[in-house]
């Protein structure tokens, strides 16, 4: 059996398995800066006390005994803080990135049986995948467990949308913000401007109910930071304030609408997919578009050029969804049988009736064996003998 080398595959298959790799990679790189913050802050600590203490004149041994005793508390502390998120956490992410990176570096040493399990294995992830997406945990959970690509997909992640997301249609803002928190720098190196809608929705809510000395409390101390670049949406929202939830106004019903909300889960995922290297949509729809997209040509529109071979002239199935892909670009053309659905080239060359029909060689050499010689024109109904057919030589 052949083996399959990075130089007979294609380069479509490299592109799609991106996210495999860099999802637990900047899990795991956030994990490390946290890790970092904590040190710093704790050892920023530590060291502050150490300096006070040795300016200290008259502390007797004991009280400096005491002193060192709670700093080394502190030490291990911080030591069993870091030990616990790398258990939790950096270690669960390492194992899933490693056995990602394994997965991906058997593609140089499989056969063409082994490649189609792989494929298989892909499938199933994309299955999962836009199972997660579209709500259906239970049955991600489902095709991961039963396929066995637990650790090739990201159900905790997505458990972890979705929690935000349930919280963002409860209209509780809270959990967002937390997570906004939590990664408020990767935020701000991507520009999102989720943090700021959340908190504009927060004092919407504030002015809805007219609390409004909490409201400008709100607005002092957590939309000030953003007057710079959101001044003229800041000024509209205090407005609310003086309009009242009952106005009649468009612009400030559509504050007040829970259309909102639906806008900031929209929000959110784009951010939490930007910051997990994520692709906005399913891969499924990515492949399947790619490979439509390929095999979709003029001819498959044409009921006279169906090919029983071809997924894209089922007007039920593959076809279908063909429609909403554009054609393919072929730089040199493939000449198919209309009656199997073979290729036609040297060893399958085209054989032509007298009305110019062309069809190939061994389909037609099968229904002259079937009928005495005779062979049938499958679109115009022309009959006549095999042996007088005329050979059509490709350029």
């Amino acid at each position: 059996m052949t083996a399959v080398t990075p130089k007979t595959l294609p380069e479509g298959i490299y592109m799609f398995e991106q996210p495999l790799l860099r999802a637990p990679n900047e899990s795991i790189k956030r994990q490390f800066r946290a890790s970092q913050k904590q040190v710093e802050r704790d050892m920023g600590a530590l060291r502050t006390n150490a300096r006070d203490l040795s300016k200290k004149t008259g502390t007797s041994a004991q009280d400096g005994i005491a002193a060192l005793d709670t700093m080394i508390t502190k030490v291990n502390g911080l030591t069993k803080k870091l030990e616990d998120i790398h258990e939790s956490k950096t270690k669960p992410n390492l194992a899933v990135l490693r056995a990602r990176v394994d997965h991906f570096d058997e593609l140089e040493n499989l056969d063409e049986n082994e490649l189609e399990n792989w494929e298989e294995a892909r499938l199933n992830r994309w299955l999962v995948d836009w199972s997660l997406r579209s709500g259906y945990g239970a049955t991600a959970k489902a095709i991961a467990d039963d396929r066995g690509v637990q650790n090739l997909v990201d159900i905790s992640l997505f458990e972890e949308i979705e929690r935000i997301e349930n919280a963002l249609r409860s209209k509780s803002a809270t959990e967002a913000l937390a997570w906004c928190s939590d990664n408020k720098n990767a935020l701000r190196k991507n520009k999102s401007t989720l943090e700021f809608e959340l908190r504009l929705q927060e004092f919407i809510e504030l002015a809805r109910v007219k609390k409004e000395v909490e409201a400008l409390t709100y607005w002092a101390k957590h939309l000030k930071p953003w007057e710079e670049t959101h001044l003229d949406r800041m000024e509209q929202v205090t407005a609310l304030l003086i309009m009242g939830p009952m106005t009649k106004c468009k612009r400030y019903q559509k504050l007040l609408s829970d259309t909102r909300w639906t806008l900031l889960i929209t929000y959110f995922r784009k951010a939490i997919y930007q910051i997990h290297a994520l692709p906005t949509e399913p891969l499924l729809y990515y492949a399947l578009s790619a490979g439509l997209t390929s095999l979709k040509v003029h001819s498959c529109s044409e009921k006279s050029s169906f090919n029983v071979n071809c997924p894209l002239c089922d007007e039920q199935g593959l076809g279908v969804l063909a429609q909403e892909v554009p054609f393919s670009h072929h730089a040199n053309s493939t000449i198919v049988c209309r009656l199997s659905g073979q290729i036609m080239n040297e060893d399958n060359p085209p054989m032509a009736f007298s009305n110019g029909s062309v069809y190939s060689l061994k389909a037609l050499k099968e229904m002259a064996d079937k009928n005495d010689g005779k062979v049938k024109c499958q679109r115009t109904g022309l009959e006549q003998d095999f042996t007088t057919l005329s050979k059509v030589f490709i350029s």
